[in-house]
């Protein structure tokens, strides 16, 4: 199965809600009157994209169709090109599509370092070794920071990727300082000449305060240790969370400057249309979408395909 085809296996929850509500409020013929359109409003809101998205999308429908006869095709193309104007972002234009790596910013010199945050089942380990597996598949030489090092699990499970890739790992024991394994993952991808350091952070609720403050500890210490980073700090969210997205997104932000986010497990469960308000609400671009299970089930983001896969027959 193509990336595409993942893809669009992935927004199936949310495109069968738009088509089962375009179908039953506009049927051919018929007149777009203001009741079809505040009913469709609602139902938009089922798909998590927000009010003001939703909004939006109404509104070019009642400018451009309000008053007239029902043209389903016209209605698709509508809703589709207020979509991908909604999730357009003006740097994602140079953003080659064959190139995998064209999203993440770089170091000028050095490594480049990418500090990764999440909650705990968000899927932030697994996107871990994905993003792993994508730098190497370019070429490019990566080392890995286990400071998720409260939950022993954590450790054990990047370890295990690892070893599984064939990348270097930066460790200590369950508890530790996560601070210390990220300078320590610092000095080693200096050492090594690395081209890529990536560090994963303790999953943890955005509410945590304490937790939150050890992450900002984190980004001081990196940004210390290696001038100018992290490069990338990227926040993965469950792509099942819904508006609850929005709020870690805005939490995450707050402490790590979060320049991106990977939306995890888009896997025909989930209302993918979080990635509407977030955009939105915080200016922060979707880089990287997991369309799958398998270690090569990573794609960049990219809008147009992103809203076809949702409004492809």
């Amino acid at each position: 199965m193509g990336l595409f085809d993942k893809l669009k296996r992935g927004l199936a929850k949310t495109k069968q809600v738009l088509q089962t509500d375009v179908r039953d409020l506009f049927k051919a013929g018929d007149i777009l009157d203001e009741e079809k359109l505040q009913q469709f409003e609602s139902r938009l809101l089922k798909t998590d994209m927000g009010v003001e998205a939703a909004g939006a999308i109404v509104a070019d429908l009642r400018e451009h169709h309000g008053g007239r006869t029902v043209v389903l095709v016209e209605i698709w193309d509508t809703v589709k090109r207020q979509l991908q104007a909604q999730l357009s972002w003006d740097d994602e234009t140079g953003w080659d599509a064959s190139d995998p790596l064209s999203p993440l910013e770089s170091a000028d010199a050095g490594p480049t370092v990418i500090l990764v945050a999440g909650v705990n089942g968000a899927g932030k380990t697994t996107s871990i070794a994905k993003l792993a597996n994508l730098l190497q598949g370019a070429g490019k030489t990566v080392v890995l920071a286990a400071g998720d090092t409260f939950r022993a699990a954590a450790v054990e499970q990047l370890t295990m990727w690892s070893e599984r890739l064939g990348c270097e790992i930066v460790k200590q024991a369950s508890g530790a300082d996560p601070a210390s394994v990220a300078h320590i993952g610092c000095e080693r991808a200096l050492e090594t000449n690395s081209d890529y350091l990536i560090v994963d952070t303790a999953g943890r609720l955005q509410t945590q305060k304490n937790l939150m403050d050890e992450l900002a500890k984190v980004h001081r210490v990196i940004s210390k240790k290696i001038p100018g980073a992290p490069h990338e700090s990227l926040l993965v969210l469950d792509a099942t969370t819904g508006q609850n997205g929005v709020s870690q997104a805005r939490n995450f932000s707050e402490v790590t400057e979060c320049t991106g986010i990977i939306l995890a497990k888009l896997d025909g469960t989930a209302k993918g249309g979080v990635v509407v308000p977030i955009r939105q609400q915080m200016g922060i671009p979707v880089k990287y979408v997991g369309v799958g299970e398998q270690i090569d089930d990573l794609e960049p983001f990219d809008p147009d395909n992103f809203v076809d896969a949702l409004i492809a027959d």
